[in-house]
């Protein structure tokens, strides 16, 4: 049995639904997945800042979007220092991908990623009712883009892209991976996060087959792989109530890591609760 110790360190209001978060220094950036907003917390004071990801001629809600119409924004990961945010695929309208640069502050896209969506899916074997994309990590020109399996098939899997993820040309790799019950009910990939060759990595387990559908939270786990043979080398239940699903590395102590988690309550309460997971290497 792994050791971690699990805390609840930041309560955010205006924020609710978060999917994904990034640790850049003194600020927490954060998506939710009903919203077309991405979130900086900055920690010192206790602030957050809106910044819109939705298209300039875009006249709807940005906030607390009904479901047929949200982005479904659950992956968010960085390289040479711009946010890549990208929308689930479960349906049409989420299937993009949209850029924000913290250095000068400003946003692109987003821009529509289904040719990149429906390649994967071929590539995959993965029916369109079960693709649903729920966490990036970048290492240079590789990407990982993992995907969440509870549709039908409980396909829960790792798709490795080497290429240039702007123009979409990048050659496909899957690696479909299995994952324990929680509680009964089979958990799926939330998020994930590379520290040094491995990737450390979150899933919940809801009683719901359905990538559109919430279900009854039945708990999460975090695990780590091995990078190169793409092998769970570890999984451990870290709650039997909290749905999480973001993680970003917080502290590297040399004998214990430290992450920042993010709860999605299922809820439109605008609020977000942010934990620290701390597990021995």
């Amino acid at each position: 049995m792994q050791k971690f110790k699990l805390e609840l360190l930041f309560h955010i209001m205006g924020i609710g639904s978060a999917s994904g978060l990034f640790f850049n220094g003194g600020s927490v950036f954060l998506i939710s997945d009903n919203s077309s907003m991405l979130y900086e917390y900055n920690i010192a004071e206790n602030k957050t800042d809106k910044i819109s990801l939705a298209a300039k001629d875009y006249a709807g809600p940005l906030e607390n979007i009904p479901k047929k119409d949200k982005p479904d924004y659950e992956a968010i990961a960085a390289f040479n220092n711009e946010l890549y945010i990208f929308g689930s695929g479960s349906k049409e309208n989420r299937s993009i991908l949209t850029r924000y640069n913290m250095q000068t502050k400003t946003t692109e896209g987003p821009v529509d990623a289904i040719y990149l969506y429906l390649a994967m899916q071929g590539f995959s074997e993965i029916s369109p009712e079960d693709f649903n994309i729920e966490a990036a990590v970048n290492d240079g020109d590789i990407w990982y883009l993992f995907q969440r399996g509870n549709g039908p098939a409980q396909q829960n899997g790792v798709f490795t892209l080497e290429g240039d993820i702007n123009e979409f040309s990048v050659q496909i790799i899957y690696n479909p991976i299995e994952l324990p019950k929680i509680n009964g009910s089979q958990s799926s990939f939330t998020d994930a996060v590379k520290v040094g060759d491995k990737l450390y990595f979150i899933a919940a387990a809801e009683s719901s087959n359905s990538t559109y559908l919430d279900g009854e939270v039945a708990g999460s786990l975090v695990g780590r792989m091995d990078i190169e043979t793409m092998t769970v080398e570890f999984t451990q239940t870290i709650s039997d109530r909290n749905k999480f699903e973001g993680i970003t590395l917080y502290k590297d102590n040399g004998n214990s890591l430290e992450f920042l988690l993010c709860e999605d309550t299922d809820s439109d309460a605008t609020e977000s609760d942010i934990y620290r997971l701390t597990i021995d290497k």
